[in-house]
């Protein structure tokens, strides 16, 4: 058999057809549920119903209120030094075969950050007076 009618073969929009009908059968239930949902849900709009839910709390004042920069710096740098110690994990498992090319990256990587903490240290970012 040619190489050229193999590919043809191959290369048929006819073998496309079974994924054709999975998404438009995954769609037509998609559309379905949500339909038949807000069909037969119930429609009573109360008071209580269109009221923000605040876990069980009661509602005290606007949350629009301005909030002190300093939570959002401290969870981003909780972020960017937590991730940094997930990169050890490959360090920990090859470290016998990285040897003292590998050592030396990860002391160079260790000193990385840690220059970078003592920075923010240093700016303050971690004062909770201020």
């Amino acid at each position: 058999m040619p190489f050229n009618l193999l590919q043809a073969d191959i290369n048929n929009a006819l073998n496309y057809l079974p994924i054709v009908i999975q998404i438009i059968f995954a769609l037509g239930l998609v559309f379905t549920i949500i339909w038949g949902s807000d069909l037969l849900g119930p429609k009573r709009k109360t008071t209580d119903k269109l009221q923000n839910f605040e876990s069980g709390i009661e509602i005290k004042g606007n949350a629009r209120q301005p909030m002190a920069i300093k939570y959002f710096l401290v969870a981003i740098l909780f972020v960017l030094f937590d991730v940094e110690v997930i990169f050890f994990y490959p360090y920990a498992v090859n470290f016998r075969e990285l040897g003292w090319h590998g050592f030396l990256a990860v002391v160079f990587f260790v000193g990385s950050f840690l220059a970078g903490f003592i920075y923010i240290f240093k700016k303050g970012a971690m004062k909770w007076e201020d």
